[in-house]
């Protein structure tokens, strides 16, 4: 686990380790830099890591005898097995991310050079071949061994031979990593975009379509960014560049490894399936028990994180490791989460680590929250407090995230055309969202133009669907999760979103997953197997942020609303949004404050009140 960056064009890496340098906060152990001259530029990869897995060990980036560089964040639950499968493979380390190099060799290194730099074109945000999403482009010959690993992942790997630079995503893009392409035509790569902030010809500007949609559905879609040029590499892809004579990166290859199909069986019975469904949880948190550092819990009172926490439990227990302390962090004592974590942990005698928060330090540390989400994020702050206190015994962190899109928790899901009618309602407020057709499809930000939310959300499966592949799940829930845990020296783990849960998952029928009065009924009737208190099996769901800190937040928002519709009008076309959304003003005024205004000059040390009048002209960026 660690903060990963890369330079592919005009290079230097002075400059490469300064990105990587920014993100020291996701990994403070250590730091490591490879740099080859290619003639026609050179390739540079920095990394600063935390060391979970082999800590004296496994420093990257990490060289192969086949001549291959990498640089990778995140962990392969099943790099043991994979050992197993490749002996003859001359290992150099006893951690997991030398996988990715030993199945890179076996299964897609053929010694090639190449004869000729590739020709690429400009459309939309990238250079590429023309042939570079077309069938048999030369991503797709990393397709299979890349299907092998389980874990979650962003990396980088480099191959001499044939200069060719692989970035590649997780499933499900628990892990991130994002690009951008500087007028030269130089790649930058990186896991936060803060880290492009280090370059002195990167500009970060503000990409107005990208955020009137995210203002709309509450989480920005597709591979977008709120930066103009900044893209998401997309959650269960792999990429292939080079340079072209020129000099410039040009994707040469695109594809796609995964794809998550909603396909429920027509009935399920809890009797007979409500048992193999715990088990495919269970199996799940006992692979992300991995690790040689100690692992927290984090307990909400809720139904997910409490379930993992039992399994959590158990799996410990069958092997005699030490069982995960958890950690509950709330407004005021008698916040319903808080009493519901006591209970659980109480009931099944977990060591607990309860907090407050104070007030004070929520209100001073806002800005360091909207610094590290690179979003407009407010009403969840909560989460950087929790991962702070952990921090200080933990460096991995077991949650729930990605429970409530797979078993249709949220309760808007009750409530779709209204849902919809206010999303629409708010796009309609921006007026027509104008997308350079360039700028959708493979390796580009959109996925398509279709932003109406009654097409979307016209049933529950198509909402599914569209959640889980358009940036509900992977640009909201598990962004937040990533950085904010990452801000901190913390890895947030996710069982809910292994391969077998989600499979399981997707067969259940709808019947199963939603109805008017209750929601997730098939987890529930696993959960019903253990020994949960009752009245946390039957707990139903409450929003995260607003739940777990009320008052704070009511008195936040609040207390600046005047000032939030004043700010609102500063900002254009999304004024009549913002206007609306008071909390969104006020996210981004600090965003604003944060990433165009004063980003190199300690902001995030300032309180709210010190930044928010300190700001560019907006129209001018």
């Amino acid at each position: 686990m660690c903060g990963i960056t890369g330079i592919l064009g005009n290079g230097d890496i002075s400059i490469s380790n300064s990105m990587a340098a920014c993100l020291t906060h996701r990994g403070p152990d250590g730091f490591g830099e490879f740099e080859e001259d290619l003639g026609n530029g050179s390739i540079c990869l920095s990394q600063s890591r935390l060391a979970i897995l082999d800590i004296h060990g496994s420093w990257q980036p990490i060289r192969s005898d086949h001549g291959c560089t990498l640089v990778q964040n995140g962990e392969i639950y099943n790099h043991q097995k994979i050992k197993r499968k490749l002996p003859n493979y001359s290992w150099q380390t006893s951690g997991d991310s030398e996988t990715i190099l030993a199945l890179h060799r076996k299964f897609a290194y053929n010694n090639e050079t190449i004869s000729a730099p590739p020709e690429g074109k400009e459309i939309g945000t990238l250079f590429r071949t023309l042939d570079s999403i077309k069938k048999g482009n030369s991503a797709e010959k990393h397709k299979n061994w890349v299907s092998q690993l389980d874990g979650i992942w962003g990396f980088a790997l480099w191959d001499s031979s044939s200069r060719e630079l692989i970035l590649s995503r997780d499933s499900m893009g628990v892990k991130p990593l994002l690009r951008t392409l500087l007028p030269d035509g130089t790649l930058l790569f990186g896991s936060e975009i803060k880290s492009f902030y280090s370059h002195p010809e990167f500009v970060a500007r503000p990409d107005i379509n990208a955020l009137a949609v995210r203002l709309a559905y509450e989480y920005p879609l597709d591979n977008t960014t709120l930066f103009s040029g900044v893209t998401s590499v997309a959650p269960g892809s792999i990429e292939t560049w080079s340079l072209d004579s020129q000099g410039r990166a040009v994707l040469t290859g695109l594809c796609h490894y995964n794809k998550e199909i909603i396909s429920p069986d027509k009935s399920w019975d809890p009797k007979i399936s409500a048992d193999y469904l715990l088990q495919t949880l269970y199996s799940s948190v006992e692979a992300r028990m991995m690790s040689d550092v100690p692992i927290g819990l984090v307990l909400s009172g809720g139904l997910d994180s409490s379930l993992l926490a039992v399994l959590a439990k158990q799996s410990s227990e069958s092997i005699g490791s030490p069982v995960p302390a958890c950690w509950t962090v709330a407004g005021d004592e008698d916040n319903p989460d808080m009493i519901a974590a006591i209970n659980v942990a109480k009931s099944q005698d977990l060591e607990h680590n309860t907090s407050i928060i104070d007030k004070e330090k929520f209100w001073h540390t806002l800005p360091n929250f909207v610094w590290s989400g690179e979003d407009l994020d407010i009403s969840v702050l909560f989460w950087q407090p929790l991962f702070e206190a952990m921090s200080k015994k933990v460096k991995v962190g077991i949650c729930g995230q990605g429970a409530d899109e797979l078993h249709a928790g949220y309760s808007r899901y009750k409530r779709l055309p209204q849902h919809a009618k206010l999303i629409d309602d708010r796009l309609s407020l921006f007026g027509d969202i104008s997308i350079d057709k360039k700028n959708i499809g493979p390796g580009q930000p959109w996925i398509n133009h279709k932003f109406s939310a009654k097409n979307n959300f016209s049933n529950l499966k198509d909402t599914l669907d569209f959640e889980l592949k358009r940036g509900q799940l992977t640009n909201f829930q598990l962004r937040l999760g990533d950085r904010h845990s990452m801000a901190f020296g913390v890895e947030a783990r996710v069982p809910f979103l292994s391969q077998e849960h989600r499979l399981a998952a997707h067969k259940l029928p709808f019947s199963w997953k939603l109805n008017q009065d209750e929601e997730k009924m098939a987890l529930r009737a696993a959960a019903k197997l253990t020994n949960l208190p009752t009245d946390i099996v039957n707990r139903p769901k409450v929003p995260a942020g607003t739940a777990t800190t009320p008052n704070i937040i009511d008195e936040l928002i609040s207390e600046l609303k005047p000032h939030a519709l004043e700010w609102a009008s500063d900002y254009g076309r999304l004024s009549p949004l913002l206007k609306k959304q008071p909390d969104m003003s006020i996210g981004i005024r600090i965003f604003h404050a944060m990433h165009f205004s004063d980003r190199n000059n300690g902001a995030k040390q300032r309180s709210v009140m010190d930044i928010i009048d300190d700001v560019s002209d907006w129209s001018s960026l």
